[in-house]
């Protein structure tokens, strides 16, 4: 399995238009931050995490050839806002399936009903094979997917496990019930947005105590601000075995 982080940043990237944080005009590439989004190559099979707004400036800078199907945690504009950039997929390929919740498939339809349009579809648009998941475990391709569900403030957003490894952005709390899908995972993905609390976001002290109690053998924390710091600062102060994830990583699991 090869997992590469196409966006480790929060909704508005980093830098941030207008700021002059110190880490908004940091020289350091791993202070560059897109919006949140994985690619996962997993045998054989190419699936995407996530299409928010740098969505094709993250498929041109990964190479990413084909996707067999788009995954989606939920529909704010950091994770969908790209959805239209799918177009040259669906070009070469067909229609490109879809999984996510029906709460996230009914609001797409408002914002992109272009998309899902069944008569006078303009020539050219995106298309889409939907598939509505829930809290049971799916197949894509013959290969097991499990949704971990999460709350974000007061949200439902999912997360997702591919074999040993699992991928969670935007929680603020895990349910007991999304805990034990996480058993026995080696590695394991979580976001940490700063180190102030926040009111739907895990904290940095959120994201390490939630790490502890799963125990996976490496953890990457995502969709970070640029108030948590400078990477390579940050780093330095972090449990073994923990890492910040930057934007262009690839793990080879």
């Amino acid at each position: 399995m090869r997992i590469t982080f196409l966006g480790t940043g929060t909704s508005q990237g980093i830098p941030v238009i207008g700021s002059n944080h110190p880490v908004c005009h940091s020289k350091d590439s791993k202070d560059r931050r897109l919006r949140v989004s994985i690619h996962v190559e997993w045998h054989g099979k190419s699936f995407v995490v996530d299409c928010g707004p740098d969505f094709r400036q993250q498929m041109l800078s990964a190479d990413i050839q084909k996707i067999d199907a788009l995954l989606i945690t939920h529909e704010h504009a950091d994770h969908v806002a790209g959805l239209d950039d799918i177009r040259p997929y669906c070009f070469k390929q067909g229609p490109l399936p879809l999984y996510t919740i029906k709460r996230v498939i009914d609001n797409l339809k408002v914002r992109f009903d272009y998309i899902f349009k069944t008569e006078g579809r303009y020539p050219g648009v995106p298309s889409l094979i939907t598939h509505i998941i829930d809290k049971e475990p799916f197949q894509v391709l013959g290969l097991n997917i499990v949704p971990i569900e999460v709350d974000h403030n007061q949200l439902n957003v999912v997360g997702f496990r591919f074999g040993d490894f699992a991928y969670i952005t935007d929680a603020k709390r895990i349910p007991k019930e999304s805990e034990k899908k996480l058993k026995g995972v080696k590695t394991l993905v979580v976001n940490a947005l700063r180190h102030e609390p926040h009111h739907s976001h895990f904290s940095l002290t959120d994201a390490l105590e939630f790490i502890e109690k799963i125990v996976p053998e490496k953890a990457y924390l995502t969709h970070i601000s640029h108030h948590l710091g400078l990477h390579e600062q940050v780093q330095n102060t972090l449990p073994r075995n923990i890492y910040l994830a930057y934007d262009g990583l690839v793990l080879d699991l």
